[in-house]
């Protein structure tokens, strides 16, 4: 009877580990799936622009991530941008007022009206689409054209032109242009019009340099940017400059509550 119930207890421990061993190898097959199910965009771009994300670690791996943080230098205190690059549900915060958007809302709460003086739907995505070049232009209804190389000193830059479709964006009538370097393919200048409060089509480029880079999880992404004197092609002086710190960019996805206007106390 002893050797009965020593057999059976046996069996027992040996069909449970079975079992739990298989219950676990299940679950990292369905992870495997999971992380394999995000397709792979790289040829949906014209060559050059597929070489530019891959200089700065791959369309790809970009939309692998869900959540983007990064905050602007000031002396006053950092200004911290968190979005959801799924649904570029945003939230903006300083020591002095935050704002944000949840889908439908652009939202604001400040200590004063002196706190934050734009619009706040204007804001919301502003830096986050300098800063989150060049994988922003690998979003839905954009057109690509070769436009004239930029240049500056000895250097020529070669460029295209981005246009939106009609509808895309609070701004569709922005255009952008994406100028890189002619070896590695890391971007270097963005030319840029501002559309969002005229809705009409405007001539005036701005141009901004990106003059340095940092490796983030895998995507290199900016450390300083330089607003430049632009005029008639000609690149002039440095008017002013941004420098991100505390950058990270991950898979996590954030509480959709983070992003909703704080309720008043």
């Amino acid at each position: 009877m002893k050797k009965l119930i020593t057999l059976l207890f046996l069996m027992a421990i040996s069909i449970a580990c079975k079992q739990e061993v298989k219950t676990e190898k299940v679950v990292i097959e369905e992870e495997s799936v999971v992380r394999q199910a995000i397709p792979d965009r790289s040829k949906d771009f014209p060559t050059d622009i597929t070489a530019i994300f891959k200089a700065h670690g791959g369309i790809k791996t970009f939309d692998q991530m869900n959540t983007l943080i990064f905050e602007i230098a000031k002396e006053e205190g950092n200004e911290k941008h968190t979005t959801d690059l799924k649904s570029r549900h945003a939230r903006i915060e300083t020591d002095k007022f935050a704002l944000g958007f949840d889908g439908k809302e652009a939202w604001l709460v400040q200590e004063d009206s002196t706190s934050f003086k734009g619009n706040p739907r204007f804001y919301h995505n502003l830096m986050f689409y300098f800063y989150a070049m060049p994988f922003v232009l690998g979003d839905d209804g954009i057109s690509y054209t070769k436009t004239e190389d930029l240049t500056v000193g000895d250097v020529t830059y070669p460029g295209y032109k981005i246009t939106y479709a009609d509808g895309v964006g609070d701004s569709s009538k922005d255009n952008y242009f994406i100028y890189y370097d002619a070896t590695s393919f890391k971007m270097k200048y963005l030319g840029y019009t501002v559309t969002f409060f005229s809705k009409e089509i405007s001539e005036k480029i701005s141009l901004i340099e990106y003059a340095a880079w940092e490796t983030v999880n895998g995507l290199v992404l900016p450390k300083t940017l330089k607003w430049m004197e632009y005029k008639d092609g000609k690149v002039g002086d440095v008017k002013s400059e941004r420098n991100f710190v505390n950058a990270s960019v991950s898979e996590e996805k954030k509480d959709a509550a983070l992003y909703s206007k704080p309720v008043a106390q």
